[in-house]
């Protein structure tokens, strides 16, 4: 079996031809035999019994042809794929054969070809790179968020403000007559919170605890359908108000919430953090922006299948990230109104630009004669595990060594970009723009 013919087409789709010679045919036909005899019933012989030249006569010499076809295909889509001399992308497809006089066979398999790509400069390029500092307003935010996780709540007596923690029954009525899902004791509710129909929250404000009052409103036109516009009285009583008591913003706080002792160096632990993922981010914009520029001066007929299957990768990542998130895929579909095809053809521009990005990348590497040795991926699997907590042997199960391979190449392109460009501040970046 060997690869006879290659010849390309447009946008890098090409047709091999390969040569299955007549002994290897031959052996798939005894396969293909073996496989349906007991299946064909032949007069005067058993299932099973008839001889295979029997069953040729007849049934016609092509009756196990398919057959033996199947059994060659995964040899044959083998071949094409793994030729030093082609590299293919996607699955490539059988789409006809030959039998010739010789009783060997020529089989047609289409396929895409990897592309050949030309790129432009990627030295010494210049983007804005975005502000890692943290100013001190974002730290007191976070650390404002964390106060607000610890806040107590403590009874009060006197009258009721937004803010305040109210616990009460209450019974609504429309045109007198009470109505489903209107009624509840010892419901809680913070006030000021805008949870219930306009104007219930707001009406309550000034009662104090064992207070009764009728709260009379108007439900919301978009509010269910039987009760949308009508007039309703809520009958409320008040029992118990909680007011909310912030922690103060002292040495005791820090104790509380971490391992440090002092607020101060409770903050810097903060600070730092975000520092460093705010460096991160900035890393990562200023890279991103670069490779955008690189991928623009990228010449190559891409085919099809490379964006296809990029583009389900990115909707997977998504759909897991989503996920992680606590949001649900389905229900996101049904808040933006996407069918799942739509949501899968609104990832194929990221998928598309992660090709070219990709493709400039292994360009890149090609030209600066970056090579990756049994060392670097080893070293890659180790900082991998200890990254996660886990086993080594458990990263290498989940990513093979040419894979890690790969992805330890491209950063280094990415880095001989990065390191050569120059990194503009905001303010200057915006004054490029603008000029």
């Amino acid at each position: 079996m060997n690869i006879k013919t290659c010849q390309k087409n447009e946008k890098n789709a090409a047709e091999f031809i390969v040569e299955i010679s007549p002994e290897e045919f031959e052996t798939a036909l005894g396969k293909a035999f073996l496989k349906n005899r007991n299946k064909i019933a032949v007069p005067g012989f058993r299932k099973g019994k008839a001889p295979r030249k029997m069953i040729e006569r007849m049934y016609g010499a092509s009756i196990f042809h398919p057959d033996a076809l199947e059994i060659l295909a995964p040899d044959v889509v083998k071949i094409v794929k793994e030729d030093p001399d082609y590299r293919t992308v996607g699955q490539p497809e059988i789409t006809d054969f030959v039998i010739g006089d010789d009783a060997g066979v020529e089989i047609t398999v289409t396929a895409s070809l990897y592309p050949e790509v030309v790129i432009g400069e990627y030295k010494g390029l210049s983007a804005v790179k975005p502000d890692p500092d943290v100013p001190e307003s974002a730290v007191d935010a976070e650390v404002a968020e964390i106060r607000l996780r610890n806040v107590r709540y403590e009874k009060v007596d006197r009258p009721a403000a937004n803010g305040d923690v109210a616990t009460f029954d209450f019974e609504g009525f429309v045109d007198g007559e009470p109505f489903d899902g209107g009624k509840a004791e010892d419901y809680e509710l913070e006030l000021g919170s805008e949870s219930f129909i306009p104007g219930f929250e707001e009406q309550m404000l000034g009662m104090a605890p064992g207070d009764e009052r009728d709260l009379d409103l108007v439900f919301p036109d978009e509010y269910a359908e039987h009760l949308a516009g009508k007039p309703v009285i809520f009958k409320v009583m008040l029992k118990e108000l909680r007011e909310k008591q912030l922690p103060d913003l002292d040495d005791e706080f820090a104790k509380d919430v971490s391992e440090f002792d002092t607020l101060k160096e409770y903050k810097d632990s903060i600070r730092q953090k975000m520092q460093k993922t705010k460096l991160a981010e900035s890393d990562s914009a200023f890279e991103d922006a670069l490779m955008g520029m690189v991928a623009e001066t990228l010449e190559a007929e891409i085919p099809d299948v490379m964006i296809d299957e990029q583009q389900d990768v990115t909707t997977r990542n998504v759909i897991a990230q989503m996920t992680s998130m606590g949001i649900q895929p389905e229900k996101y579909l049904q808040l933006t109104g996407m069918s799942p095809e739509q949501f899968r053809e609104s990832m194929r521009l990221k998928g598309e630009q992660q090709v070219k990005v990709r493709l400039v990348l292994e360009k890149i590497a090609e030209l600066e004669g970056i090579e990756v040795g049994e060392e670097d991926v080893l070293a890659e699997y180790i900082e991998t595990a200890a990254r996660h907590g886990v086993e080594v042997d458990k990263v290498k199960e989940s990513v093979k060594e040419e894979e890690m391979a790969l992805d330890i190449k491209l950063r280094l392109a990415a880095k001989v970009v990065t390191e050569s460009a120059i990194a503009l501040a905001p303010s200057a970046g915006g004054d490029e723009e603008d000029s």
